[in-house]
């Protein structure tokens, strides 16, 4: 018996399995090593609750073919023997003993020549998006305090300081709340029948640190029957400090496949806080789901652009993917080859808003 068809917009859709291909090779995984992000200031954000085309149903897994079992147990097994590969001695590629000094015998090593020891890769982008805030505000000021307000959309509010760092900075929780609000009232609304959540990054942090679960159900919007979970990640280690982290990630979750996608422009920084947030939504949800660090993720060129290409990759992933799915393909989740203009991004972000205010003028007059 043939599925019933499922009307998504203006097209028919054949309400068969839509699933997730994964990388053909099984992801590293990667150390953690802590890096960027922005805060848990909770002033004015909301998880909206958002629909979109029930895509497949809950029967269905990654796998669909005979060799189910089979490629589990690779993939398994390839990931365990990553993680026991013993690291390999530079010492004994080179020839030499361990203990044995690396210079000739009888000479003293000079003291210039000891390596000192290296910042932390965290503590590195700390210092110097602290750096460049303190400048910030006198090369790019706008008409009034950093926090007075510039645009209010919906739930988000967005600051003149928010608008600087949407210049050239760290996006700020608001830059992506606004982003995921724009998604959401411009796309995901003409989808009435779709079950894709954006969750904002205030909401996404007080899941990963919040231990009490009752706690952080009330606070989430109501997960039943939601197919795809959007999640910003960031590495903020501190929990009362706003825009203390440094370093923004994306996290992707198909409840149907139980499955988590992570992708990091920074070369797997933000492993360990994605892993968290996969955790807690196991036992926020009663529900086992899969890791998966994407290692084909378009990489960031400086320390800055990490906000802008989770706006970027969560938009694309989110219309040319999942609201793009048709009844013959499986949904690659890859983003290998896709380039990424960050600059271009900032560009688009700030004509969106500005357009937003030129109309709220108009309507005021």
């Amino acid at each position: 018996m043939s599925p019933s068809p499922a009307v998504v917009g203006h097209r028919t859709l054949r309400d068969v399995p839509f699933h997730h291909a994964l990388p053909e090779h099984p992801p590293r995984c990667l150390p953690a090593c802590t890096t960027l992000s922005a805060s848990a200031d909770g002033s004015n954000s909301r998880a909206f609750a958002s629909t979109a085309p029930q895509l497949c149903d809950n029967t269905h897994r990654i796998y669909t073919n005979d060799s189910t079992k089979h490629k589990s147990r690779i993939i398994t097994a390839s990931i365990t023997r990553a993680n026991q590969l013993p690291i390999s001695n530079p010492l004994e590629q080179s020839g030499r003993h361990p203990g044995e000094s690396p210079f000739e015998p009888n000479t003293e090593v000079p003291s210039t020549s000891r390596p000192k020891p290296e910042m932390p890769l965290a503590k590195k982008f700390s210092k110097f998006r602290e750096n460049y805030r303190s400048t910030r505000s006198s090369q790019l000021s706008l008409p009034g305090k950093p926090s007075d307000p510039y645009l209010s959309y919906y739930d988000t509010l967005l600051t003149n300081d928010d608008m600087i760092a949407l210049e050239n900075d760290w996006l700020t929780d608001n830059n992506i709340a606004f982003w995921e609000e724009y998604l959401e009232r411009k796309y995901l609304a003409q989808y009435p029948q779709a079950k894709i959540q954006l969750l904002r990054p205030t909401i996404t942090f007080l899941l990963m640190k919040e231990k009490d679960i009752n706690l952080v159900k009330n606070a989430l919007p109501d997960l039943t029957g939601i197919t795809h979970i959007f999640l910003p990640i960031n590495d903020s280690r501190i929990l009362n400090a706003a825009e203390s982290g440094s370093h923004w990630s994306l996290l992707l979750v198909s409840m149907i496949d139980g499955a988590a996608f992570h992708y990091d422009s920074l070369g797997g920084s933000n492993v360990r806080d994605a892993k968290e947030a996969t955790q807690q939504l196991r036992l926020l949800l009663g529900k086992y789901i899969s890791f998966y660090n994407m290692d084909d993720c378009p990489q960031q060129e400086n320390m800055k652009d990490c906000g802008v290409f989770v706006c970027i990759l969560m938009r694309h992933l989110l219309l040319k993917r999942l609201l793009q799915a048709n009844a013959t393909q499986k949904v690659s989740m890859s983003m290998a080859n896709k380039m990424i203009d960050s600059h271009g991004g900032r560009q688009e972000m700030k004509t969106i808003i500005s357009h937003m205010c030129r109309t709220a003028i108009e309507r005021q007059q």
